[in-house]
């Protein structure tokens, strides 16, 4: 009789245990995939991309820019941004950011699985932060050769902490503008409309290039 019941007493804590979230090969290979996708995009597709439509003299800066905001990015949002954009604050705060309880990813562990899928949560992370840097490397197509190099540095770390993660939380994490009916498709809001506004706001702000539009600049 003592057995029968401490049977029925733990059948609900084996069911939460069935259902609980588990890792899923599959799910996991797609997400590395599609990491992998983004990652190309920017070191290798948009250097290339920008590199092309700049002058010669500046193919060097070019690739520099862009590499280089990829990888600042990247430190930015492992130290601080994810947790930003994807954390949970207190109160009213969480509609705009979310909060600062995983700098440096603390408490994300590798066994940690992601709510959105059957997949690791750092794996997640690296998935976001390939958004978060290429979005960033996309404004740097604005001030290549008009800008100094040390500037384009502290511009992408500031950048991607104050607008790109509460952009993303508020979009992505499902917050303030997701609850005001903002759709994102592909990226076109989080990581398009705000990498190109970035870049439009850089190019107002430096002014015209020097001997536009009496000097060619063609790429050659």
């Amino acid at each position: 009789m003592k057995k029968l019941f401490a049977a029925l007493l733990l059948t609900p804590l084996l069911a939460l245990a069935e259902d609980a979230p588990t890792i899923d090969t599959g799910d996991t290979a797609w997400m590395m995939i599609s990491t992998a996708l983004v990652l190309l995009m920017t070191p290798a597709g948009l250097a290339l991309f920008y590199g092309g439509m700049t002058r010669s003299k500046n193919i060097l800066n070019t690739y520099a820019m862009v590499f280089t905001a990829f990888v600042v990015a990247f430190i930015v949002w492992i130290a601080a941004g994810y947790s930003i954009a994807f954390g949970t604050a207190d109160g009213a705060m969480n509609k705009v950011i979310g909060g600062f309880g995983a700098l440096f990813l603390s408490g994300v562990s590798y066994t940690d699985v992601n709510g959105l899928g059957a997949f690791p949560e750092l794996v997640f992370v690296v998935f976001q932060g390939t958004f978060a840097a290429i979005t960033v490397a996309i404004a740097s197509g604005s001030v290549i050769e008009r800008i100094k190099f040390s500037t384009w540095l502290v511009f992408v770390a500031v950048w991607v902490l104050v607008v790109y993660a509460p952009i993303t939380h508020m979009v992505w994490g499902g917050r303030y503008l997701f609850d005001l009916g903002a759709l994102d498709f592909a990226g076109g809001t989080v990581v398009h409309m705000n990498g190109g506004l970035a870049g439009l706001v850089l190019a107002v702000l430096v002014g015209k290039r020097a001997g536009y539009p009496k000097t060619a600049m063609k790429p050659v």
